[in-house]
């Protein structure tokens, strides 16, 4: 879940935008994007292994859209002397929908997609997002059309995103996780919210896939590497926030998960 460090001053952040910093080339396989997700590679660059699309490689000065509901493997690719820094955005499906709702017929994938440095230069993008979150002069609906003008851009230039999309059940019970990681959740608790029986519950996430145990322990990782990514909170905390009971286990599990260590995304192994 992306962590907001310019969220709009609403309750809930329309947008939100995060730094990323990883220190060594690192792949995260089967990683999930619950909302429109952008990224914008600064240094280094990004694989991509989509299941419907195959290898698609994004450059430093690449714009990376990633639609809601996308389950991918990416590779993020360090410089020889240099960390790979990208900036995340996330975005609220109702801005989506107010922008794409009308479109009737894409011009291009409505797939992940890829805004090339050249000739688009997608970073403008970025300094329109983060000067306008950033102004805390501005009235709140001059804030909200500004924050418009990206997607409205991107349409102009052919690219589409669904606007709506019928949320999986998997991904409903990660949203009910993330609003407290370090809560023991049971199935108990996940009936209890949702009104059904546990038989239920096993044939509604059998539909996808994925079992209780498995989401809950890929949504605490996934989360646990953001704050890697995006922040200097110590690994003994971020473990202890993503419900782990010591850094070890946070440790071992995140290894198991994705073949490194956490502390090597912030500081290549020599």
């Amino acid at each position: 879940m992306p962590l907001g460090i310019y969220p709009m001053t609403s309750p809930q952040p329309k947008v939100s935008i995060l730094p990323i910093t990883q220190a060594t080339t690192a792949t995260f396989s089967d990683l999930y994007f619950r909302s429109t997700f952008f990224i914008f590679v600064q240094t280094g660059s990004k694989r991509v292994l989509s299941p419907s699309q195959g290898e698609l490689i994004g450059q430093a000065g690449d714009l990376i859209i990633f639609p809601q509901g996308s389950m991918v493997t990416l590779e993020n690719r360090a410089l020889l002397d240099e960390s790979y820094r990208a900036v995340g955005v996330s975005f609220a499906d109702d801005l989506i929908e107010t922008v794409f709702a009308d479109q009737q017929t894409p011009a291009r994938d409505n797939g992940i997609q890829i805004v090339s440095a050249e000739p688009d230069r997608p970073s403008g993008l970025l300094d329109l997002i983060t000067q306008t979150l950033r102004d805390d002069g501005l009235p709140e609906p001059i804030r909200q059309h500004r924050l418009l003008e990206p997607l409205i851009w991107l349409r102009h230039k052919g690219y589409s995103l669904a606007s709506h999309r019928e949320e999986l059940p998997f991904s409903r019970l990660r949203r009910l996780i993330e609003t407290d990681l370090s809560y023991p959740w049971r199935t108990t608790d996940v009936v209890r919210h949702f009104g059904m029986s546990e038989a239920t519950l096993r044939r509604w996430l059998a539909r996808s896939g994925h079992g209780f145990a498995k989401i809950l322990l890929n949504t605490r990782l996934e989360h646990g590497l953001g704050l890697l990514q995006a922040t200097s909170t110590p690994i003994s905390q971020i473990a202890l926030e993503c419900g782990f009971k010591t850094p070890s286990h946070f440790s071992d599990a995140f290894r198991k998960r994705f073949g490194i260590r956490p502390n090597q995304i912030r500081k290549a192994a020599i």
